[in-house]
């Protein structure tokens, strides 16, 4: 899982991005440049804090989310006509979804690259720019499928029917100013769509960027596979450059539950529709990511591609079931360690034990 750090320069992207990952990436004036900063990030999760206490295992593994830093984009495309290419737009396009920083913290030291701070105009300038974006792409596309319809060589009629009537959805949408994560698109639809990367397609959490003690603007009105978050960025850097032992003081004497940035990183995780189950043993315990909706084999997949291909049954238990009865023998006594078969949807939270034969 990829997620993509985006925003107007001077909105604390990089302050963000340290703060995800305990690293020190200079921050400042912006250059201009297409710069990337990319980390890999644990996704905080007390379930395996609490199986790693049950089965004291050799070895706990979270399960794992890369952000990456993109500088570039200053929300001036659009305004132009223009479209982001090259190198930013291949960096863009390799995104699960976009982590949208945008500035409401005010400080007459760091200018804004608009003069003045408003949260809503930012927020809209991000998505006309990669709407515009799509919308010259999809453009594109149906230039080409009109010509390949014309000459009435090469492939199937009725794909290129199903490609325009898809495309010309999106061109619609498109051209109302609607990002395309607003529209329903099936599996099949999917299919057509692979290579094309369209941007405002991908899900979007926008974080608000606030000074220590501001109160975050209300934001209503959000479209679809857009989560929302307010978190005060220079106080989370901090904070991440503490001892654990030194942050939980912190956190304590400020009355603090936990930072911000960890229901942020939840949130990305749930954004993109993903939920983790779990393998626990003396050896390792380890949190695994899955889509949503995935089958047990599927899970199984995640693992290891031969569990999935000799798959039989999984061994299943909620986690919840597990903490209440206090171990694994206790759970098969009382009848809760149960056999699934190549049906079974995988739960947010169960802990497998997958049986194969190869």
């Amino acid at each position: 899982m990829r997620l993509g750090i985006i925003g107007l320069p001077q909105t604390g992207k990089t302050t963000l991005f340290n703060a995800l990952t305990r690293g020190s990436q200079p921050t400042g004036a912006a250059t201009g440049k297409i710069e990337m900063h990319t980390a890999v990030v644990d996704v905080p999760d007390a379930r395996v804090d609490k199986l790693a206490e049950m089965f004291v295992p050799k070895k706990t593994i979270y399960a794992k989310v890369t952000y990456v830093d993109i500088a570039g984009l200053d929300g001036s495309t659009a305004s132009k006509g223009g479209s982001i290419s090259g190198q930013l737009l291949n960096q863009l396009a390799q995104m699960d979804g976009f982590i949208h920083v945008v500035r409401v913290f005010q400080d007459e030291n760091v200018p804004h690259v608009r003069e003045t701070v408003d949260p809503l105009r930012d927020i809209a300038a991000m998505d006309s720019e990669l709407v515009l974006n799509d919308l010259i792409a999809v453009e594109r596309k149906l230039e080409h499928l009109a010509e390949e319809k014309k000459k009435g060589a090469g492939r199937d009629k009725a794909v290129i029917e199903r490609e325009l009537v898809l495309f010309n959805r999106f061109h619609e949408a498109l051209s109302n100013e609607t990002p395309l994560r607003e529209l329903e698109v099936s599996d099949e639809e999917n299919k057509m769509l692979s290579g094309f990367g369209f941007l405002s397609q991908k899900p979007m959490l926008i974080v608000l960027n606030l000074s220590e003690g501001q109160a975050a603007p209300e934001v209503t009105s959000l479209h679809k596979r857009t989560s929302l978050v307010a978190l005060q960025g220079k106080l989370e850097a901090d904070i991440a450059q503490l001892s654990p032992e030194e942050a939980q003081l912190f956190l304590a004497e400020y009355n603090i539950e936990e930072p911000s940035l960890n229901r942020m990183i939840r949130l990305s995780y749930d954004l993109l529709g993903l939920q983790s189950f779990f393998t626990a043993g003396a050896d390792e315990c380890r949190a695994w990511t899955v889509r949503r909706g995935a089958t047990a084999p599927e899970a199984a997949g995640e693992i290891h591609t031969d569990l999935q291909k000799g798959f039989i049954r999984a061994e299943v238990i909620a986690y919840d079931d597990l903490m209440a009865l206090g171990g694994m023998v206790e759970a098969k006594a009382k009848g809760k360690l149960r056999l699934e078969g190549k049906e079974y949807i995988v739960q947010d939270g169960d802990i497998l034990n997958i049986r194969f034969n190869l």
